[in-house]
């Protein structure tokens, strides 16, 4: 595909849909019986419990509630000094003209520096709400969703934002969690993707832990359907990174599922980043890069301009000291990181001479800093953007996370 080359990008980074609020309170309890911990269960708006408005508000004015999807990963972003929008759909409400959680979800972001300008404000649908199941600090909560305005997100609504705001880079969260957004077998989302390469934005498009129980569905084989959305959405992305979890799941179901129980989590992670390379870099003809994260790093494959491929490289982390305070987001954390050096530095990643390597370990040290910080104060730890990229040349392993956070703010 030709690349306009007269495009002037506005912001660095687009991020589309899921706007939601995380809400952690043990009262409620409905939350363990749906999922178990690492997994994600999508639920219908029908189904949601009737909590007022009151109750809410409560919850976020009693500190039991975060941004996410894009709150994972924007003002991490903005924090870093690169220029960072969200495409958002919030409920309408009495709150400045949204409702509780929305408005929670917009200051939220405004606050952090975020240009929230391209907000689409429904009127018969509520902000998503997530609600998040107890863990320990080892593993993700599980996840209870409810879409409620996301599941109406607008393509043709938000090509206007792409074309007023010229992004480098367009990044879509997620695929199989928007009932619009993922309609006619995913290849309305592809057809997207594929238009805002056709603007100049590099394209990114991310998913989540699908399902219950990750484990069983794991060791049981099962296939997805909401990963199958995926087949024709890959070819149009320029950049995918998914959990090692995630990565089983879209090999049990779009890939080669049979040679999965006699491979390491090592072995498994070489073979399907091969597979993605194989299957869905025909054309050969721009950079690529594809990664899977683990507990302590990512591992990438990339393929150049020129037809080049590279072998699957594990890329581990320095920044693992200090105690994980919560482990839900990492992974838009890491993509945070990872998005903020290949914005900064467009040009060589288009050509392909960027820093592969260098790129994912920005996303290591954004993930490890935003997961073991506070989650009344989860960005404020994130430094501009030439200080986290002096610590991640420095080559230390810190032993403590306040030796970390101090060589940032140095």
């Amino acid at each position: 595909m030709q690349i306009p080359t007269d495009i002037r990008c506005g912001v660095d980074l687009f991020i589309l849909n899921n706007a939601v609020v995380d809400f952690r309170t043990n009262e409620c309890e409905f939350v363990d019986k749906l999922v178990a911990p690492g997994g994600l269960a999508k639920c219908a708006a029908k189904d949601m419990p009737q909590y007022t408005q009151q109750q809410y508000k409560e919850w976020i004015d009693r500190g039991l509630v975060t941004a996410g999807g894009p709150g994972n990963t924007a003002p991490l972003i903005a924090r870093a000094g690169l220029k960072v929008a969200v495409g958002a759909t919030l409920g309408k409400g009495s709150f400045g003209g949204l409702d509780t959680s929305g408005r929670y979800f917009c200051d939220a972001m405004t606050e952090n520096g975020v240009d929230m300008s391209q907000t689409f404000v429904h009127p018969d649908l509520p902000t998503a709400a997530t609600f998040v199941c107890g863990k320990g600090n080892d593993e993700r909560g599980g996840l209870v969703y409810f879409p409620n305005a996301n599941n109406d997100f607008d393509f043709e609504y938000f090509k206007g934002s792409v074309e007023k705001l010229r992004p480098k880079i367009v990044y879509y969260m997620y695929s199989g969690l928007s009932d619009r957004g993922d309609a006619n077998g995913g290849r309305d989302l592809a057809d997207f993707m594929a238009w805002c390469r056709s603007r100049g934005a590099v394209t990114i498009v991310d998913t989540q832990t699908l399902g219950g129980n990750p484990r069983e569905l794991i060791d049981s084989g099962a296939k997805i359907e909401q990963y199958k959305l995926l087949e024709p959405l890959l070819g149009q992305l320029d950049l995918f990174f998914t959990s090692c979890d995630e990565a089983r799941m879209i090999d049990n179901t779009i890939g080669n599922s049979e040679l999965l129980p006699a491979m390491s989590e090592d072995g498994h992670i070489r073979h399907f980043l091969d597979f993605l390379a194989d299957r869905f870099c025909a054309d050969g003809k721009r950079t690529r890069l594809f990664g899977v994260t683990t507990s302590d790093g990512a591992y990438e494959k990339h393929t150049l301009p020129d037809g080049g491929v590279s072998a699957p490289v594990k890329v581990g982390s320095d920044f693992m000291a200090g105690e994980v305070i919560d482990l839900v987001g990492a992974g838009d954390a890491f993509r945070a990181g990872l998005l903020c050096h290949i914005a900064a530095n467009i040009g060589a990643f288009r050509d392909g001479s960027i820093d592969f390597i260098e790129a994912v370990r920005m996303g290591n040290l954004f993930a490890s800093v935003y997961i073991k910080s506070p989650l009344e104060d989860r960005y404020s730890n994130i430094g501009e953007y030439d200080r986290m990229l002096r610590v991640v040349r420095d080559g230390i392993t810190y032993d403590s996370f306040a030796d970390l956070i101090a060589a940032i703010k140095r």
